[in-house]
């Protein structure tokens, strides 16, 4: 059963405006917290309260994770300890459709190899519970201020570096003639790096560039994003031909 909260009709435009978010979290003070104060900022709330039914609406087609099905969400909110299918699950799942929706994981474990684990599976951000809503409200923005500004790329050319192929206006990238499933991290990272090949980037300057000035995270979260993205675009992630790191400096294409 789906759960929706929405303002009342004639602040609904305006919220949808603002952006659509699904929130998916067991814990009913936790969800209604959320909601609410989302709600009061101007977006549109959607409300799942289980892993299993929040896949149950993707599948059904309810909800649109994809920019190429016409972006009817535009972010997700998901608790790690879910009933039924747990949100490493469902993140996978989203990802593996293609999903491109940025995607804000919330859990009560904080441990550094937790939030690898998250980002690794697809997350864009993570947040350690108990958490203040003013930061959830300012990450929540912050991942739909980069997710709109990372679509504005309408008349950027093609990309191309040996058998990689990058389609700015598509939102794509061909490897050795196989399309490559990237987040949109990933993508804007492979961007940045093919508009510059050759040129060294500190881990700081790629925070900055691809997740803002206003993140709040460390490095560690950029060499994630690489390892993973050496994944999709490497013939041997191990021995790298395109993404290569330069010690003590950070990193370069070609």
């Amino acid at each position: 059963m789906l759960v929706t909260e929405t303002p009342a009709a004639a602040f609904g435009q305006a919220s949808r405006q603002l952006g659509r978010i699904l929130i998916v979290e067991d814990e009913e003070l936790i969800r209604d917290t959320i909601s609410l104060a989302l709600q009061e900022e101007g977006y549109e709330v959607i409300v799942a309260v289980d892993g299993r039914q929040a896949l149950d609406l993707i599948n059904a087609k309810v909800l649109s994770v994809s920019a190429a099905d016409g972006a009817a969400l535009d972010l997700i909110i998901l608790d790690l300890m879910l009933p039924y299918i747990n949100g490493l699950d469902l993140c996978r799942f989203v990802r593996r459709e293609g999903g491109t929706i940025p995607i804000l994981m919330l859990s009560a474990k904080g441990s550094e190899i937790d939030r690898v684990v998250g980002l690794e599976v697809g997350a864009d951000d993570y947040l350690t519970k108990p958490f203040g809503m003013r930061e959830l409200i300012a990450r929540c923005r912050a991942l739909l201020r980069r997710q709109r500004s990372s679509s504005l790329a309408l008349d950027a050319p093609v990309l191309k570096f040996r058998d990689i192929s990058l389609y700015p206006q598509e939102c794509r990238v061909v490897v050795r003639d196989q399309e490559a499933n990237l987040s949109p991290k990933e993508f804007r990272m492979l961007e940045l790096f093919m508009s510059y090949p050759r040129r060294v980037w500190p881990r700081e300057q790629l925070l900055d560039k691809i997740w803002g000035s206003d993140f709040i995270g460390d490095s560690k979260t950029v060499d994630v994003h690489i390892r993973w993205l050496r994944e999709k675009i490497e013939r041997d992630p191990s021995h790298p031909e395109y993404l290569l790191t330069v010690r003590g400096f950070g990193y370069r294409f070609g």
